[in-house]
């Protein structure tokens, strides 16, 4: 069994792609200034997922053009909403196996770069991560709501049945 936190990333994950079901590649693609568009946080999302879980842990970056196109920092850019969501299922997936085997050791750990060693545990970058899905869930609601939607997610999914808060083991 993954570990809680891990379980939460995942639901967390699932409550990203609830939030976005429906939306158009010309609508993932506009920009409501000074917001990004919903298609650079989907490729923000799998930039930082790929940065943490697959370069970092494992020193694999199968997808380098997220460092330049959805990176922290880069300028602005309005990329194919498909596009985005391939990396993203990509990157996601090649993350799991990583992901599944973490235990609480690993997560107190600190990630090592360029022989340097980071100043932050692989246990707050999973919370950082977490907590970065929903706040670009939440700008991605307003943006929906500014491109007229209507009948969107109100709030948390079903959080008891799929990730209910359990101690760890």
């Amino acid at each position: 069994m993954a570990h809680p936190l891990v379980v939460q990333l995942r639901f967390t994950r699932s409550e990203f792609l609830r939030g976005l079901e429906g939306i158009t590649d010309e609508e993932a693609r506009r920009r409501f200034m000074p917001m990004n568009c919903i298609s650079w946080i989907i490729g923000h999302l799998a930039w930082q997922e790929q940065r943490y879980w697959l370069t970092r842990a494992q020193g694999q970056t199968p997808f380098p053009e997220l460092n330049t196109l959805t990176a922290n920092g880069k300028p602005a850019s309005t990329p194919p909403q498909d596009e985005m969501w391939r990396i993203w299922r990509a990157v996601t997936q090649a993350s799991d196996p990583y992901l599944d085997a973490l235990a609480t050791e690993q997560l107190l750990s600190n990630p090592v770069v360029d022989g340097k060693t980071l100043p932050v545990t692989f246990g707050s970058l999973l919370l950082r991560t977490t907590y970065h899905y929903w706040y670009h869930l939440g700008e991605a609601q307003a943006i929906r709501q500014l491109l007229g939607h209507t009948g969107l997610p109100q709030f948390v999914g079903n959080i008891d049945n799929e990730a209910p808060y359990v101690p760890e083991a």
